[in-house]
């Protein structure tokens, strides 16, 4: 099957989502990123429009890039110019890209009402612009604005678009469908239109998600033919975003038989997903297909049952193909599978008619009914396991504590101090500290009584802290303030991060407790460390 083209505009048309805000340095990072997984093209920005996009396409030229070209994006001539003293077609040439991306109107709407002119003289700011930048790069890629739509309208005008970029010397006709409304059966109908009238023309396809449908569309312009696939990272862009690269690329990779990334890349998907998400300061999406982190998770018992006999049952491609993994949950849905699948990840082999199986799924099941989430929690869920199996010590005993918050008219906040009583090994701790709330002052009062006891607890740090209030109670009646609330605290050190968790109707007490199993998995975390070195050091001999 043919290669294809994969344009990314993650930085362009990724950066016109609302929560989405790079720097040059950002987008710099990215752009390595995305080199590394083997894209073909990286369109950095409009250069005529702000500094940044200027800065990065000056920085970018630093570094010396293995799989990827990086291409300048623009817009035709100004109606009121000439190519030769346009400043944005100037801003093109002196970005200094082998590649060049330029859109142009094609939607006889837009030429009336956007850029106020005749149709004549739009498909002369297209040839005109295109003619102008041909010998200075060595591609040209013209993309048309709202072409679906503009074909929808008036196709003669549309095709004529096409045609006059093409004899400007566009390399390929990317066909963008701007506003995303075009349908599936639409877009087969259009596309073929245009290869009977420009049988020479290489295609693009350029989708939208306004209406769920950019992976789809872009999907089936390849199976028409369409050579060049732009799009961007987690769907990022305007409105409802751009069509996902992360799962356009593995559905051509392994679903159509198309190559798109150089050999054995494709496993580096997952991970670029991640970290571009990382460097737009963007929570991941969970559920996104290919690369979310529930993509390849297994809840309900009997899935789990059948996925550990033959994965395929409930998967459609093997995850590690494209750098993900299969995930089991914990949950009030999970049956003996999901135990013994745990289990045996944290290394231990159990017998399903084992008793501590049927009493660990118990404890789980009535935990759950209660609010814990073990599958958001799963280092609360490996201390649960390894104390059922007696695997686990008990660092510390908090014999009581107490939190104060104290309001004063002098004071701006209020005054948070908590103090704790710990007993470890047989001595006890009395200890008070103040902190910038009352969770705060919790977490210094343990750290300042168990730090002496344990010096590596300093070594980590909270990373998120999340509460999540259950406002309907178990019959379906509304607590108010008087609701169960779950506490979910992600901590981390220099190896690693994890999640523990707390309910109780007392925010503070759910705190207390997720606060509480993250201090003892972290010491259980160092203990196993000890362990698997003593082991090395005592085979080696």
């Amino acid at each position: 099957m043919a290669k294809i083209q994969i344009y990314d505009t993650t930085l362009r048309d990724g950066t016109q989502a609302e929560d989405v805000h790079l720097s040059t340095e950002d987008k710099v990072r990215i752009a390595r990123k995305l080199d590394t997984l083997g894209i073909d093209y990286i369109e950095g920005g409009w250069p005529g429009s702000n500094p940044t996009d200027q800065r990065f396409f000056q920085e970018i030229k630093n570094y010396a890039l293995n799989y990827s070209r990086v291409v300048a994006f623009g817009s035709t001539h100004s109606t009121k110019k000439n190519p030769e003293n346009d400043p944005n077609l100037d801003a093109l040439v002196k970005a200094g890209t082998k590649a060049i991306t330029i859109f142009g109107k094609t939607w006889d709407v837009h030429v009336k009402d956007a850029l106020r002119t005749t149709q004549e003289r739009n498909l002369e700011l297209i040839y005109n612009s295109v003619a102008f930048l041909r010998p200075g790069v060595q591609e040209l890629f013209f993309d048309a604005e709202h072409f679906f739509d503009g074909f929808k309208a008036n196709k003669d005008f549309a095709l004529a678009c096409l045609g006059r970029a093409m004899e400007g010397g566009a390399d390929v006709l990317v066909l963008c469908d701007t506003n995303g409304g075009t349908t599936p059966m639409e877009l087969c109908r259009i596309i073929q239109e245009v290869q009977s009238s420009l049988p020479d023309a290489r295609l693009g396809i350029h989708a939208h998600n306004d209406s769920e449908t950019a992976v789809a569309n872009s999907l089936l312009a390849v199976d028409l033919g369409v050579v060049q696939v732009q799009g961007t990272v987690n769907g990022y862009g305007e409105r409802c975003g751009n069509a996902n690269l992360c799962s356009i690329i593995p559905s051509l990779e392994l679903k159509m038989g198309h190559t798109c990334l150089p050999e054995n890349n494709l496993s580096l998907l997952t991970g670029t997903s991640h970290f571009v998400a990382e460097v737009a300061n963007i929570g991941a999406f969970h559920r996104q297909p290919f690369v979310g982190k529930s993509a390849f998770a297994h809840k309900g018992g009997v899935h789990v049952s059948a996925v550990r006999k033959n994965a395929r049952t409930y998967e459609h491609i093997v995850p590690e193909l494209v750098g993900n993994k299969q995930r089991i949950l914990l949950s009030d849905l999970a049956g003996q599978s999901n135990i013994l699948f745990k289990a045996k990840q944290y290394g231990f082999q159990l017998d399903k008619d084992d008793p501590f199986v049927l009493d660990l799924l118990s404890k789980l099941k009535d935990l759950e009914s209660q609010g814990y989430e073990y599958a958001a929690a799963e280092a609360s869920f490996e201390l649960l396991l390894n104390r059922t199996l007696g695997r686990a010590r008990k660092y510390f005993t908090l014999d009581s504590y107490r939190v104060l918050e104290t309001k004063s008219d002098k004071n701006e906040q209020p005054f948070s101090e908590a103090t704790v009583m710990v007993r470890v090994g047989g001595m006890q701790e009395h200890t008070a500290a103040t902190g910038k709330g009352p969770v705060n002052a919790l977490d210094n009062a343990l750290r300042k009584a168990l730090e002496k006891f344990y010096p590596s607890l300093s070594e980590m740090h909270l990373v998120d802290f999340k509460v999540r209030v259950f406002a309907i109670n178990n019959s379906g009646a509304y607590s108010g303030t008087a609701s169960r609330v779950r506490v979910l605290i992600e901590s981390a050190d220099q190896y690693s991060h994890w999640v523990n968790v707390g309910v109780s109707y007392n925010i503070i007490e759910a705190s207390r407790q997720a606060l509480e199993d993250s201090l003892n998995y972290k010491l259980f975390k160092d203990d196993q460390a000890k362990l698997t070195r003593a082991i090395k050091e005592a085979e080696k001999a």
